[in-house]
């Protein structure tokens, strides 16, 4: 083992070479460990054991024969010197030292092939994770903090994101490359920009959970929301959802009937699309019908182009989702967060809201002073009995806040809105607007009724919600 070793590090390159090599390798099986263990987790400690680690520990292998062949033409220039030429080495398996050094050597390279292995495996393992997903701070950190708020909390980014398949792990993992280099070197683009025009179709994705054709019967919808009255009055709106879709393409109706067996939607829409131009229909049968907005196919502007429609371009926050600061505040008031009781307590927390600026830290001391004075003034004599409302008030304002505005990406309120309907953005009525019509004058029609019925509208207690005892 002697001779081993001193052969192997009879220069300075081969020496550092053995020395990160077992220095990462015992590092990686500790850390390995250790994680298994339950001891520590998190994703630096996956990405130190799976990722850095196992680099250090290839380059420490490489740096061996590096110095190997240094030694080897140090040798011969000696002999070039005149001294005596280098001999090749003998292996001869009569010998019990050669045999010793042979079994050792394979030994040993087993152990690094299984090392290797063990790191390659972990690290594949740990870039699958959100928690790697979402570790580059200053860039991540809006996107995760929406991931995990969001019905798809506990579906894996890679789910969506690259899917099953080797080529789009492939393709993944070298645009990941590209993403590194960015963040590194703070060239990446702020905020972040949307839509992610290379992402994977929902064919591939979603529909591996969302089965379309099972999309069948209408779903009871019910919005809450509250006034800016003193009491912050509570207020309904129902809506009968006609969600569709359907086995076949005979009985597909509704909303999703737009990804119904048979029928596929392509259309002309600018980068961000938000802007459509055309739209093309091909039905069941085969037929196909063009339908031009007003302005014409141009309408769409510099980088349009075509699609074909699927699930993200009406769910296109399905999982990333920033909410608006007028739902934020009406659903901390329906679960309990903001307490209701206090005067005006809709109108005020959501004045403060809109109203502060600055780092997340910042804003949350500015939102607390205003809160704090305006119910101390409202009424000085009883603040002292409501102080302690109005403080977790405060706190919890000052965390939407940090939920849905990062300053430093360039992220407010209404950066990234949904399509999922048309109170954000034109959402359905990018086609359905009436103006997009056939050569023989047929438009796309802007009847809500073929997607919804509203029950009631803004209602105090509707009735149509007692008689369906909701």
């Amino acid at each position: 083992m002697r001779e081993l070793v001193r052969d192997a590090t009879r220069n300075a390159l081969g020496l550092l070479g053995v020395a990160i090599t077992t220095v990462s390798g015992v590092l990686v099986l500790v850390l390995a460990i250790i994680g298994f263990l339950g001891v520590a987790r998190g994703p630096y400690l996956g990405i130190i054991t799976f990722l850095v680690l196992p680099f250090f520990f290839v380059l420490g292998l490489a740096l061996i024969p590096v110095g190997g062949w240094y030694e080897h033409r140090r040798a011969r220039r000696a002999a070039a010197a005149g001294e005596a030429a280098p001999a090749l080495p003998v292996v001869d398996l009569n010998q019990p030292r050669t045999r010793y050094k042979l079994i050792v050597i394979g030994a040993l390279s087993v152990v690094n092939v299984v090392i290797v292995a063990l790191a390659a495996y972990g690290g594949v393992e740990t870039m699958d994770k959100p928690a790697f997903c979402g570790s580059c701070h200053s860039v991540m950190d809006p996107e995760f903090t929406a991931y995990r708020r969001s019905p798809h909390a506990r579906v894996a980014c890679v789910d969506c994101h690259i899917g099953a398949g080797a080529s789009w792990f492939v393709r993944s993992k070298l645009s990941g490359a590209w993403q590194v280099v960015s963040v590194t070197f703070g060239l990446y683009p702020r905020p972040i920009p949307v839509p992610v025009h290379d992402l994977r179709p929902a064919r591939e994705t979603c529909e591996e959970c969302h089965w379309p054709t099972k999309f069948v019967g209408d779903r009871l919808k019910v919005i809450t929301r509250h006034g800016d009255d003193e009491k912050s009055t509570e207020k309904q709106t129902a809506l009968l959802l006609k969600v569709g879709g359907g086995p076949s393409p005979e009985r597909s109706r509704g909303i999703h009937w737009h990804v119904a067996p048979g029928v596929q939607i392509r259309y002309l829409a600018d980068a961000k699309r938000e802007k459509i131009g055309v739209v093309e229909l091909q039905r069941p049968d085969g037929t196909v019908a063009t339908y031009t907005g007003k302005e014409g196919p141009a309408a769409p502007g510099a980088g349009a182009a075509w699609r074909v429609m699927d699930c993200v371009d009406c769910h296109n926050r399905p999982t990333h989702v920033f909410r608006t600061a007028e739902d934020e505040i009406d659903e901390a008031l329906n679960e309990g967060r903001i307490d209701r009781s206090l005067p005006f307590a809709r109108r005020e927390t959501l004045k403060a809201l809109k109203a502060a600026k600055g780092a997340h830290g910042e804003a949350a001391a500015g939102i607390s002073k205003a809160l704090l004075s305006f119910y101390r003034e409202l009424d000085a004599a009883g603040f002292a009995a409501r102080q302690a409302s109005v403080e977790a008030a405060a706190a919890e304002v000052g965390r939407i806040y940090g939920y849905d505005v990062w300053p430093k990406m360039n992220i407010g309120w209404g950066t990234y809105p949904t399509f999922l309907g048309h109170d954000q953005a034109p959402g359905c009525w990018r086609c359905h607007d009436e103006t997009h019509a056939t050569a023989d004058g047929k438009s796309i029609s802007q009847d809500c009724a073929i997607c919804h019925v509203v029950l009631a509208q803004d209602e105090e207690n509707p009735r149509i919600l007692k008689d369906l005892g909701h």
